[in-house]
């Protein structure tokens, strides 16, 4: 087994549990023969990670194409090898089964379930799949045939149509992993149903880290004017009127999304009180403002607006104007919903933008509630990006 070792300094967060090796952290690669390599190990090749006084960290994949350099899927001597797979995924379903996500949930959701750059959501019997490193991409024939064993699914899909691939040194495709089936399918989440596009959808094809928050504005919802904002495909606004609201508006500037979410509202019997509009959030509520319209609940659910920490200032900027706009549109005593899906902006920046934003609108906040994502994304500490979503509703009165 060819071993990394790495530097002294980098101990303390290996030994913790994180799972990334970074190229600059490692201090010399050994080969089989005792002798330190001078040339790149193939990518993909297993490794043992040892820390610089020899003592074993772990075992994973390399690439010394990546930023990346190891991911670590085991810390134990064990062979990876299509049984670890199976094994790995049956774990991730067991623990799903005891928590009480089945029908549709994130069955595998990377580093928080030991396996470091694979994605795999349940919809239903069909899965879609996510391998975004090189070393887990070469083990995608065995996670398709431990999902086959294990659920017998009615269909598996790619979408690996990710920027993040390329620099693995991998091409972004997508397609059928199973024999082709219907990739337009329809779902079911508290007490709802949702067309959910498995083949061109975002991400893959649904946003299953929402679906408990989206039962929280039950009660704040009753008998009130909505407003939602990033809609896509109109789940947060369809919950609103099957929880009772009296008028729903939902906005999002993609076409595709906003007819599937008229779709949506059809598919359940709410048409006639959850609309939406292909608009642009930023202008839309600018314009609002001025005509002095009002909302008694205001739902916004943005994009990251970031991907690298280099343009964090830029995301917490976008984060601020959409909110301050979204909360001059609230009438005094109504409720601001809100969300951020980027692990960059922390929960303490996420909560300082929305008390600036309350600041400068001159508005005071209670909070009502703070939640992360579902549960079947779960929360790794000390690993940042398995805690990355943050769902904020607040109380929104005049000064």
């Amino acid at each position: 087994m060819i071993k990394v070792f790495l530097k002294r300094k980098i101990v303390p967060r290996i030994a913790n549990g994180h799972p990334w090796v970074y190229g600059n952290e490692i201090a010399k690669i050994v080969g089989e023969d005792g002798k330190v390599l001078e040339t790149p190990v193939a990518s993909g090749t297993i490794v043992d990670v040892h820390f610089f006084d020899n003592q074993y960290a772990g075992r994973g994949y390399i690439n010394q194409q990546s930023q990346i350099a190891v991911r670590i899927l085991s810390r134990k001597c064990e062979d990876i090898n299509d049984q670890f797979f199976y094994n790995r995924i049956l774990k991730a379903w067991q623990y799903r089964q005891k928590i009480g996500y089945t029908e549709n949930c994130r069955l595998i959701f990377g580093e928080a379930d030991y396996l470091p750059a694979l994605i795999i959501d349940k919809f239903n019997d069909y899965f879609v799949i996510q391998t975004i490193a090189y070393g887990i991409d070469q083990w995608k024939p065995a996670i398709v045939a431990a999902l086959q064993s294990i659920f017998n699914p009615k269909g598996i899909y790619e979408r690996n149509d990710v920027p993040v691939r390329e620099l693995e040194g991998l091409q972004q495709q997508k397609g059928f992993l199973s024999a082709p089936f219907d990739t337009n399918i329809i779902i079911k989440e508290n007490g709802l149903q949702f067309h959910v596009d498995i083949e061109n959808g975002q991400k893959t094809g649904y946003f299953l880290d929402q679906q408990d928050n989206r039962k929280a504005i039950k009660n704040i919802v009753k008998g009130a004017d909505v407003l939602g904002a990033f809609t896509y495909t109109g789940t947060f606004e369809i919950h609103a009127a099957h929880y009772g609201a009296k008028s729903v508006l939902g906005i999002d500037i993609s076409e595709q999304a906003v007819a599937q979410a008229n779709k949506n509202a059809a598919l359940n019997g709410l048409d006639s009180i959850c609309k939406f509009e292909a608009r642009n959030a930023f202008d839309a509520l600018r314009q609002w403002h001025k005509e002095e319209k009002l909302y008694d609940v205001v739902m916004l659910d943005p994009p990251a607006f970031t991907k690298s920490r280099e343009s964090i200032d830029k995301a917490v900027a976008g984060y601020k104007e959409i909110n301050l706009r979204g909360m001059k549109l609230i009438k005094d005593g109504g409720f601001l919903v809100t969300s951020s899906c980027t692990n960059l902006v922390n929960t303490r920046l996420f909560l300082q933008t929305i008390e600036s934003a309350a600041k400068d609108t001159k508005k005071y906040i209670r909070q009502v509630t703070f939640k992360a994502q579902a549960s079947d994304h779960p929360i790794i500490w000390g690993m940042e990006n398995t805690n990355y979503l943050k769902f904020l509703i607040v109380e929104v009165t005049n000064k």
